[in-house]
């Protein structure tokens, strides 16, 4: 890739995005739309997942739960215009929509938007019941069933059509292939967190799913990490247009830690409730082992992002919105390790997990600054589809 040159994130080889490059710069809304990809919503998981890690951060300042309460407003109104704009693209551009299903890497990116969608439902726990009290619960929960199906649908649909479609390798293999899949565990842990909060019935039906669901997922996806740690010793690192993919890999294990310690502190009061307080006493000492030891492995993820990250920052990274991978990863390691700071009683986790927040807000004040800037500019509005429809054709007629 042109360095200083804007794409979003997905991994096309460095030649077909040269300056020639489609882009909705300089053009119309429809242009815009036309462009609109599902990358987009990987900037609602950080901004989402920011606003959940502020309102747990473990020092008292004041006003931060507004904040807090502030970007998910904000983070809602950005989910709710991306899936306006990505649903006008479907309507006004059935065919090249459809493209995607056919891309390696813009189809991995189908993940992100039940995962954004998560974090909204989370706040409605965190923030929506002070603003509007059980109804936040309600509406929470309807999202969360949604979210849980959406997730499901993904996490098979998408490694299906890299089976039946698409063209992959392991020399181009990167850890966006971990998108589609972790969505069910996200959804998993949001379950954690709105079990409590329903009736002991529906709580209990929502705990034994989002244990399906982190089942569902957190296998496979350290299945491909295994893949990912071999196509790193095999090719090393992938070029510097996807350094940020290098935190997508703490993703998976930051968010599997989280829901086996939520879902084991739900535990004994949910199947006790359905007369099995023995597995209830079994799960939360499970959650808390296995969070610990998945925290742990995190621990050798993030030290490896930090070194990869440095590595690429001598040699400068072009930004685009795989940067957004900064985040999300950090986010859900920030909200494991206060999770555990929280049932341990540790003060080593809460000081740790404070200093991953503070990183954290500092890597989302660099991203969303920049990415409003490509933004209004539109230098971030590129479909890899029509990029790589547009390369075919020119094959063809060579």
């Amino acid at each position: 890739m042109i360095s200083g040159h804007a794409t979003t994130g997905a991994a096309i080889p460095a030649p077909v995005l040269a300056p020639s490059a489609p882009s909705a710069a300089g053009g119309t809304f429809a242009d815009v739309i036309r462009r609109f990809t599902p990358n987009w919503f990987a900037a609602t998981m950080g901004t989402g997942v920011l606003a959940l890690a502020l309102n747990q951060f473990p020092l008292p300042i004041p006003g931060l739960h507004a904040v807090g309460t502030g970007l998910w407003l904000f983070n809602i109104a950005l989910f709710i215009t991306f899936s306006v704009l990505y649903g006008a693209r479907w309507v006004m551009f059935p065919r090249e929509a459809r493209r995607i299903y056919g891309h390696s890497a813009a189809s991995m990116f189908f993940g992100t938007i039940p995962m954004g969608l998560a974090t909204i439902v989370n706040g409605f726990l965190a923030f929506g019941i002070g603003l509007i009290g059980d109804q936040a619960v309600a509406i929470a929960t309807g999202l969360w069933w949604f979210d849980a199906a959406l997730s499901l649908v993904i996490g098979v649909g998408v490694p299906y059509l890299m089976f039946t479609r698409q063209d992959h390798t392991m020399e181009k293999m990167t850890a966006i292939w971990l998108l589609p899949i972790v969505a069910a565990e996200v959804a998993a842990g949001s379950g954690g967190l709105l079990a409590p909060h329903l009736a002991p019935a529906q709580g209990f039906q929502v705990l034994v799913l989002s244990y399906v669901l982190w089942a569902y997922s957190v296998p496979a996806a350290f299945s491909v990490l295994t893949v990912l740690l071999l196509r790193l010793v095999l090719h090393k690192l992938p070029g510097r247009d996807m350094a940020a993919s290098g935190w997508l890999a703490l993703g998976p294990i930051g968010t599997g830690a989280f829901g086996l310690i939520v879902l084991g502190g739900d535990a004994p009061a949910a199947f006790a409730a359905a007369g099995l307080g023995e597995v209830g006493r079994v799960a939360f000492g499970l959650g808390l082992v296995g969070g610990l030891m998945m925290w742990g492995f995190g621990l050798w993820w993030l030290a490896l992002a930090v070194l990869k990250t440095l590595h690429y920052a001598r040699s400068g990274m072009p930004f685009n919105l795989g940067w957004w991978g900064f985040t999300f990863p950090l986010g859900v390691y920030s909200l494991a390790t206060l999770a555990l700071a929280r049932t341990t009683g540790l003060a080593f986790f809460q000081v740790f997990g404070a200093v991953l927040v503070v990183g954290l807000t500092a890597f989302w004040a660099v991203v969303a600054v920049r990415t409003l800037r490509g933004a209004l500019s539109g230098a971030l509005f590129i479909s890899p589809c029509l990029i790589e429809a547009a390369m075919r054709e020119q094959s063809d007629v060579v």
